[in-house]
């Protein structure tokens, strides 16, 4: 099986933790590990290769340097301009799966689940894969466990197979309201969709091609304009913004007549709200989940999420609080289903809360802009051991670096020297400078800015070793032979 790794997102329901530009499967929220990574992590390795894995260009070196940290190299990491949904995402996966066998099994997972049950997960994949290698399309039903109004249901026809084997789906149901899915509880046969997909590359390319051809005709264009740039495979974005925005179960799965579900029950969330982190969280007497620095009196019911400092809570109920270095959020846990209406408020005034955390993560390393003034800004830099940042120059701006730990490696114009902890030097306006870390531990600095204007959009790059100046010169078109009308 090849793993096809969902990792879209734009962050706004798990706000403030989470941001456009850092969203939740990037974050370890059940654990030392992100959720990117646990999705990994949970596979039976002995019977998956090396994983695709669909991501937003902006988050393209986190999920590189994450697959990094738990020893994964992927097959591929697909970039997409912008999100047109899980339809589309599949098909250029399954596209590029094809390029290497076009019968090869998908397993389609989201990169933001949360799995309880390592076992039962991996027993209903392997129940799932016979049924998917003989032409099927399989999707992972979840056995519910109460009356929820947040998920869709499928409706599950018999099987002669083994207990837990695939069984063909008579019906999707949308999310139905209270009394509807007490009543699909009550009446039995029906299951959470989870979202979760297993079938060949070439069965679902096949039923795509069928069922939306708008999106199988798109798609197949721009993967024959698949760009590779370093470690990643670009999606044109001039053909791409003419695909249909659709997913797998509307363009695929409630048309075709070779949809199987398998039925798992292994503790699974699509944690998608706070009370759904409240849910999996581990509680105390009084039903308080507390992550991070937290003191709690004469209050139950609440989730805690302190990430920035101590967070104290006395007589309330219910209440989920959530602090992080440049936010709190304070909501009623029967309201967290709405924390989008705040993001899209925050959208409107276009506070930068909603898109990026206080400490921004580069490829380098990251910066933590700890105070700003009228013509200054004062930054922590972290950058990692071997790393550099580019070759630069700012225009309105000059810029202090004083070392607090490691060695730095400068250049300011024709001269390259050492600095050592305790030390310091300065980058006058318009100078061409770089930062290099030749150490073996991460090298701190401060950062003080001055001048007229500090925007990060001040930055002329002159030479960057992660592409973002000009295009490097191993980026190359290359076309994709593999589809033909055989599929």
């Amino acid at each position: 099986m090849i793993p096809v790794i969902l990792s879209g997102g734009n962050g706004s329901r798990l706000w403030p933790l989470s941001r456009q530009a850092y969203p939740k499967q990037f974050l370890p929220l059940m654990g030392e590990q992100s959720m990117l990574q646990q999705t990994l992590c949970r596979l039976p390795i002995e019977d998956v290769e090396a994983p695709v894995v669909v991501a937003n260009d902006e988050h393209r070196f986190i999920v590189k340097e994450q697959l990094a940290a738990i020893g994964r190299e992927p097959l591929s990491i697909l970039l997409e301009p912008f999100g047109r949904n899980t339809a589309p995402a599949v098909a250029l996966a399954a596209i590029e799966v094809a390029r290497k066998d076009p019968k090869a099994i998908m397993l389609v997972l989201p990169a933001d689940h949360a799995i309880d049950d390592t076992e039962a997960f991996r027993s209903a994949v392997l129940k799932g894969q016979e049924a998917a290698r003989s032409g099927g399309l399989v999707l992972f039903g979840i056995t519910p466990t109460r009356p929820e109004t947040g998920y869709g249901y499928i409706a599950a026809g018999h099987s002669d197979a083994a207990p837990g084997g695939a069984r063909p789906v008579s019906r999707f149901i949308e999310k139905p309201d209270a009394e509807k899915a007490a009543a699909l509880l009550s009446a039995g046969g029906y299951y959470w969709n989870s979202g979760m997909f297993m079938f060949r590359a070439d069965s679902y390319l096949s039923e795509l091609k069928k069922h939306s051809p708008d999106i199988y005709d798109t798609c197949l264009l721009a993967a024959r304009s698949f760009t590779r740039d370093m470690a990643f495979t670009r999606i044109p974005p001039e053909i791409f913004e003419h695909c249909p925005d659709d997913s797998i179960d509307y363009a695929v799965m409630e048309k075709t007549s070779r949809a199987l579900l398998v039925p798992m029950d292994a503790g699974w969330s699509d944690v998608g709200s706070w009370s759904t982190i409240w849910d999996v969280t581990t509680k105390d007497d009084q039903a308080n989940a507390v992550v991070g620095d937290a003191c709690l009196e004469d209050s139950n019911g609440c989730l805690v999420h302190a990430s920035d400092k101590l967070v104290a809570l006395l007589g309330v109920e219910n209440l989920v609080v959530v602090d992080t270095k440049d936010a709190v959020m304070v909501a009623h846990r029967d309201n967290v289903q709405d924390v989008k209406k705040l993001v899209t408020r925050l959208n409107r005034q276009q506070r930068t809360e909603t898109r990026t955390h206080r400490q921004v993560y580069r490829p380098w390393g990251s910066y933590d802009s700890i105070d700003m003034g009228n013509r200054f800004q004062v930054k922590r830099i972290t950058v990692k051991p071997g790393e550099r940042l580019s070759l630069q120059k700012h225009h309105h701006r000059a810029e202090h670096w004083i070392i607090v730990r490691g060695t730095a490696e400068v250049t300011r114009d024709h001269e390259t020297f050492l600095l050592s902890e305790n030390e310091s030097t300065y980058i006058p306006i318009g100078s061409v400078h770089r930062l290099f870390n030749p150490g073996r531990i991460p090298l701190e600095l401060i950062e003080v800015q001055s001048g007229a204007y500090l925007g990060e959009d001040d930055i002329e790059r002159l030479d960057d070793r992660y592409g973002r100046s000009t295009p490097p010169a191993d980026v190359k078109e290359e076309t994709i032979p593999v589809m033909s009308e055989r599929v």
